[in-house]
């Protein structure tokens, strides 16, 4: 499977995923103009990987800030991952990292996390 690889913009964030590694990231500002439109390659290609994922999936999501229409899109990628995860074939974790002045990246994490059923590690990065 190819990776995908996104150049991080002022507007949009690092992405990589890897479906060797089973490392997926997203790092960055997510403010696109189309979050859909933006968001949906990930989605896709996580559908594909849903096949033979690696057998552990690591998912590292660093934002900074993200807008509402990313948060939806963000829970869509977390969705796919919630049924890799639930199929047994991939373990499957996400790390969300925030600042450790930054109640408002800490709570979105919170929330994903009490929506969703998988582990997720809340780490804090100090400046």
């Amino acid at each position: 499977m190819e990776p995908i690889l996104i150049e991080g913009t002022p507007k949009t964030p690092t992405i990589t995923f890897n479906a060797e590694s089973g490392k997926l990231e997203i790092k960055g500002r997510s403010i696109p103009e189309n979050s859909i439109e933006f968001y949906k390659p990930m989605v896709d290609w996580l559908e594909e990987y849903g096949k033979s994922p690696s057998d552990k999936t690591e998912v590292n999501i660093q934002l900074e800030y993200f807008n509402t229409s990313s948060s939806k899109c963000i829970l869509d990628v977390f969705k796919k991952l919630e049924s890799i995860s639930k199929s047994e074939k991939s373990q499957v974790t996400i790390n969300w990292y925030y600042e450790e002045d930054d109640e408002d990246m800490l709570e979105a994490g919170e929330d994903y996390q009490s929506i969703l059923h998988i582990p997720f590690k809340m780490i804090e990065i100090n400046d």
